[in-house]
């Protein structure tokens, strides 16, 4: 399609005000913050985006006011819905907003089989000229499309990245060995993330940039640029807060992340709850230290 997209995109976070409404100006001002970094584009309404939080016209406002602030920069949403149908649904509202592509998961709760899985991609990509993106998260969302997956739908000319996040770096390169390049690929995975990208990751749909922009940056361009003992440096000292991203409660635990970092506030939608006692010493502690042992830049 012609659509290239590398380099970092967070996955921002949605801002909400501590009564639960929107807050739209805060999301503005991460975005900025993100941008002033140095990130290739913006991935709005994943999972740390609190998707199936938002009731669909709050989705479309999040959507309008991302295009908004990111400027030139791609705004991709994730389209994470219960039905095929439901999902097609939320693409026309990316598309009125003005996204520049999608992030597209399986149905959400039921778990599809590989042939349910791989017509709900079909489906989507059919219903719109947008340029998607495929997540795949077997850990998350018990579906896995393999490499050979990947081969059979590489007639799907507008499926042209996959965020990879099986939680095996041996994928980037199975992936190139059955598809070649036919698609681009993104580290989906933070505590994965140089592994992945010194095996061919053009990108990285990223969880901590939201709380540490310029050190997300700077670690992939140096990881690309095969700098490796001087990203190694950056990525040693950032692991303790990447394992975050994979942990059940990654929302809170960024989104307090955030807050400490002055990057966000630390509110989520119910049934989530603010991070209290262990778990919050554990991530506040861990953020203190980061910030304390900060790498110079």
């Amino acid at each position: 399609m012609g659509v290239e997209w590398t380099g970092v995109f967070p996955a921002l976070m949605t801002e909400f005000a501590e009564d639960g409404s929107l807050d739209l100006d805060a999301t503005g001002r991460h975005i900025q913050s993100c941008i002033d970094a140095g990130v290739s584009g913006f991935v709005m309404l994943g999972t740390l985006g609190e998707n199936p939080s938002l009731y669909g016209d709050e989705k479309a406002a999040v959507l309008t006011a991302a295009v908004e602030a990111a400027g030139d920069l791609p705004v991709l949403t994730g389209v994470a819905e219960y039905t095929t149908d439901m999902a097609i649904d939320h693409v026309r509202r990316a598309e009125r907003a003005g996204c520049a592509g999608l992030m597209v998961l399986p149905c959400m709760v039921y778990p599809q089989d590989q042939r349910e899985a791989m017509a709900h991609f079909r489906g989507v990509a059919e219903a719109t000229d947008l340029p998607i993106m495929i997540y795949n998260n077997r850990v998350a969302y018990k579906v896995d499309l393999t490499p050979e997956s990947f081969v059979e739908l590489s007639d799907v000319d507008n499926i042209i990245a996959v965020k990879e996040s099986s939680h095996d770096s041996r994928r980037i390169t199975d992936m190139y060995n059955a598809c070649k390049d036919r698609y681009q690929m993104f580290c989906g995975v933070d505590d994965l993330v140089l592994e992945n990208v010194l095996f061919g990751a053009q990108g990285w749909v990223a969880g901590l940039v939201n709380s540490f922009p310029k050190e997300s940056v700077r670690l992939f361009e140096l990881a690309r640029e095969g700098r490796v003992d001087e990203a190694l440096e950056i990525y040693r000292w950032f692991m303790p807060l990447l394992h975050l991203d994979v942990d059940v409660k990654l929302v809170q635990m960024i989104k307090l992340a955030n807050q400490i970092a002055g990057e966000g506030s630390e509110w989520v939608r119910r049934p989530r709850l603010t991070l209290e006692g262990e778990e919050r010493r554990m991530v506040t502690e861990l953020v203190e230290t980061a910030i304390a042992n900060r790498p110079n830049l």
